[in-house]
């Protein structure tokens, strides 16, 4: 059973040193609309790794495609671009400066993956999507659902006490 309907974003960019910073301040304002705060930081840490390699790697263009989704309590991002070639994770020396972005989003994220897509390629990872604590889904109910069973026979208990109603 879906518990809400699916979420979703898209931003096209550039994936230029400049545009990045401004993508992450979308990604996590989308985030925060979603009230999926909690993800913020590993979201945009990973579409920063992925913008970079785009940045760093892609040809013949540096345009690309950032798209955020959540269903079933996943959050997916995804980063299409227009190079056909697939990435690969390797293991960076301690000396490099660089090669550690694919494995710090496997260590971040639930999954990840890439795929061939058009004349270029995906590269996403997903991250699930917390439900609302407690609180945030009380406040979420419908004003016409009766509260759970528990808070009725306290709230009968009390007027009880109180010399209000009797229960009978």
């Amino acid at each position: 059973m879906i518990r809400q309907p699916s979420r979703h974003c898209t931003v096209e960019l550039q994936a230029v040193p400049a545009r990045i910073g401004h993508v992450r301040r979308i990604i996590s304002a989308q985030l925060r609309y979603w009230r999926l705060d909690a993800l913020i930081d590993p979201a945009a840490l990973g579409v920063t790794e992925l913008l970079a390699n785009v940045h760093r790697h892609a040809r013949p263009s540096k345009q690309c495609t950032v798209e955020l989704s959540v269903l079933l309590d996943q959050l997916t991002v995804a980063v299409h671009d227009e190079d056909p070639r697939l990435p690969r994770i390797r293991a960076a020396d301690n000396w490099e400066t660089c090669g550690r972005g694919l494995a710090l989003i496997a260590a971040l994220s639930e999954n990840w993956g890439m795929r061939p897509e058009g004349g270029g390629k995906v590269v996403w990872f997903t991250l699930p999507a917390l439900t609302p604590a407690p609180e945030e889904a009380r406040a979420l109910r419908p004003h016409w659902e009766p509260p759970p069973l528990d808070d009725a026979r306290t709230a009968a208990d009390a007027r009880t006490r109180a010399g209000g109603a009797t229960v009978g």
